[in-house]
């Protein structure tokens, strides 16, 4: 991934459970994650790996933004809502990715006009992209490729996404 992308995080995070308040006093943690976060501010996002038996998926994105960023990424979406759909239906994305998941509010936020076509985009306060694997998936040689090739596939919205987050509404740079 380095090759190809720039990092200035990468997390492995611990196996030790923190018991401190935690009836289950079982040591350790029965899954393994990792995040590899983008080289701020010009580059945003970041892949996330789950291996857990049931549950192993590779997903990316935006989870929490923070309102700054989430603002600006709303004022994109009111301007031009097709721009940002239009990613989901490139192929790569389709290929490796079922749609665009996140945590919606209910209400319209406020400034924003309820009937704008890209409403149930405005709505959205996370923008992650999930694949999941089954436990067959994950002991197969070539998982560690189907890994790679779905972090690979988020590259198109992370670029578009840095994009907006590294610019104004009028598209000058807020980095010089």
């Amino acid at each position: 991934m380095s090759e190809t992308d720039s990092f200035d995080q990468f997390h492995v995070h611990r196996i030790y459970r923190d018991l401190r308040f935690s009836k289950d006093k079982t040591p350790y943690k029965t899954h393994f994650r990792l995040h590899l976060g983008r080289t701020k501010p010009l580059l945003r996002g970041g892949y996330y790996l789950n291996i857990e038996p049931g549950n192993t998926r590779v997903s990316g994105g935006f989870w929490n933004p923070d309102s700054k960023d989430l603002l600006r990424i709303r004022k994109e979406i009111a301007a031009n809502d097709e721009e940002f759909r239009s990613l989901f239906r490139e192929k790569m994305i389709k290929k490796y990715f079922d749609g665009l998941e996140g945590e919606e509010i209910k209400t319209t936020p406020k400034g924003f006009d309820k009937d704008n076509p890209g409403i149930d985009l405005i709505k959205k306060k996370q923008f992650i992209l999930r694949r999941n694997f089954t436990d067959k998936e994950v002991i197969q040689p070539d998982f560690l490729k189907e890994v790679v090739n779905s972090f690979l596939a988020l590259r198109s919205f992370f670029d578009y996404m840095s994009e907006i987050l590294t610019t104004n509404e009028n598209g000058e740079s807020l980095y010089k």
